[in-house]
């Protein structure tokens, strides 16, 4: 396991290209999909905040290994959701 400061860099990173492609997105696709892209773009920002916090104060009973091993996958197939929203707009 990498430790807790590397892992919420890297969400952030992630979170970070995730929200530039979605303006992006915005701003050269059509208009009518403001709302959609709007949307989209608070998703990503309450997905940072909640990964982040659950780096943070992770879930006790739950040996370490297991916790962060089953928070990178969720993480990794809610970016994957919201990658293909953006390839949508």
């Amino acid at each position: 396991m990498a430790n807790k400061r590397l892992l919420k860099h890297a969400v952030n990173g992630i979170s970070e290209e995730l929200f530039a492609e979605c303006i992006a997105a915005s701003l050269y696709g059509s208009s009518r999909h403001q709302e959609n892209s709007d949307a989209l773009l608070f998703t990503i920002l309450k997905m940072q905040r909640n990964f982040i916090s659950r780096i943070s104060h992770p879930e006790p009973g739950i040996t370490a290994k297991a916790y962060f091993k089953d928070l990178r996958e969720k993480f990794t197939s809610q970016v994957g959701e919201i990658a293909d929203q953006i390839n949508n707009l």
